[in-house]
Formats: C-alpha cells, structure tokens, sequence
C-alpha cells in the first residue's frame, strides 16, 4: 500500500465516494498526501479541504484533471495545487461541463436508435451535483440491464469510435496547460500511454510550460513504466502517480493507494510549489 495517491475522483464528477468520503477511505489506509483530481472541476475540493482537517496527518493537494483533444484520441492534464477559486478557471470549466450536457443528451439520442432506451432523468439523478461523463450513462445501461458491466458499455458503445460515441467541445493540451498555469497550478500530463507517440506531445507541453508526467499509474506494467521513468529524465520533468480511482467497478479497478508512487514524486512537486510561491497549506 503507497502512502502517497496523485490521481483520485470522487462524486464532483465520475466517482462513485463523495470527496468526504475519499479523505476519510485514504486516511483509515495510512496515506499521507492525496489529490482530488475530478474531471472539468474543482467543486470536490472545498469539502475535501474541510474533512482533511479531521485528518492532521494527510495532505490533500487541491487538483483538477482536465480532458484535451490530440490527434486520433485525447490527453488528460491534471493539475496540482491550483487555486480553485480562479474566476477564469471556473469560467472555463462551466464551459467544459456544458458541452459535457450536450454531449451525453447526444449520446442517450444515439443509444435510443440502437434499441437501448435510458432516460436523460435518470442519467442526471445518478451524476447527483457531479459533472456529467460517460461512467454516469454506462451506469444507466447496467442498470436496464442492456450491459453486464461498465467495460462492456465503453468497449461497445460508447468509447471513441463506438456506435453511440459524441465529440464534445475539449481544449488542447497546450490550452490546458495555460489555464492550470494561470490558475497557479503545476501541469502535469496523465497516463501518456493512452495517446499515441507520447513523447512528441510531452516535448510540445514541456515547452508549454507542464512540470511532470504521470509515471506510476493504475495498472501499468513495469517496462511501461521504466519507459515512462526515463522520459522523465530525458525531458528533467517530475514522475508523478497515481491510482485514477473511481470507486466504480472494483473487479478491474486499481484501489486508493494500489499504485507504488515514491514520496519523491511528492517532494520534488512540493519543493517546486514553494520555489514558485504557490499556496501549500490547507485552509
């Protein structure tokens, strides 16, 4: 079990625990620095930064993981130490999450010709306040019983080339590098195996202005992730982890702490905030 978690969700956007409820799971397993990282929002972060001070011993880094376009697929940027409270960053987010609407109202109108009737009511009801995303509408497909498991919504409907798959609006990576730049936030890119040719998007985003790479990460294997390390090292950015936990399926999903992210990946973030005169400490 790591101490350390960089990459968590909760209800904010497509996790299943409350961000409460995410302190309170990383505090009763001992970790000692934890990321609230929701998809397109920071609304989670508030009320993580309150439960914590129950919790002396645990960090909580205020984060977000912002979802770009690349050619032939996406980039995840996450963001750590932002400050949540910037006007332009939520000004962006709220366009984020409005196209996020669009996008999944897109999706159920795609389903419905694919005989798979959900209803918009019900997809609403189970994102609760959260931002809406693709989890929320796989969960609807369980529940009518037209799936056996979430995977199976993605893996045949809903992933990027499925039959009921919508673009939505998105920035590029370098946009979102600015923004959490703006929002004096360090970037970092997420699960770079997920985009084709990573190292020409992580020299695009080094120049950019992006600080680290998401090395340790849910189930990735140890050559990917010795690969992952010496980009690292070649481009002098941070090797940071995380378990990109959900709470969703738990047959297939990496746990709270199931990653083995060294406390130096922590360190050497929070030595650079500090270089940079961020905001460290917990309100």
């Amino acid at each position: 079990m790591s101490k350390v978690d960089l990459h968590i969700h909760s209800t904010a956007s497509d996790g299943r625990l409350s961000p409460e409820a995410v302190v309170l799971k990383a505090a009763e397993l001992g970790l000692t620095t934890i990321a609230l990282a929701d998809h397109d929002s920071v609304n989670g972060i508030a009320p993580a930064l309150v439960a914590a001070k129950a919790f002396p011993q645990l960090r909580v880094i205020p984060s977000i993981e912002i979802s770009t376009d690349v050619p032939h697929g996406e980039a995840h940027v996450l963001g750590y130490f932002i400050d949540y409270t910037s006007h332009k960053l939520q000004a962006n987010l709220a366009r984020l999450c409005n196209s996020r609407r669009q996008r999944a109202q897109g999706m159920i109108a795609k389903l419905e010709k694919l005989g798979i009737h959900i209803e918009w009511q019900r997809v609403q009801e189970i994102a609760g306040s959260g931002t809406i995303g693709r989890p929320h509408i796989a969960q609807a497909m369980l529940e009518k019983g037209y799936i056996t498991s979430l995977k199976e919504a993605f893996t045949k409907y809903i992933s990027q080339g499925g039959p009921a798959y919508v673009k939505r609006e998105k920035m590029t990576p370098v946009e979102a590098v600015a923004l959490i730049l703006g929002a004096n936030g360090l970037p970092v890119l997420a699960h770079p195996f997920t985009i084709n040719n990573p190292e020409t998007v992580i020299i695009e985003l080094k120049a950019a202005g992006m600080v680290g790479i998401e090395t340790y990460y849910g189930d990735y294997s140890a050559d990917k992730v010795s690969r992952l390390v010496s980009l690292a090292d070649r481009h002098n950015l941070i090797a940071t982890g995380g378990s990109d936990y959900h709470g969703l399926d738990a047959s297939n999903e990496t746990m709270i702490g199931g990653v083995d992210v060294p406390t130096e990946s922590v360190e050497r973030l929070i030595a650079l905030a500090e270089q940079r005169g961020l905001k460290l400490t917990n309100p």
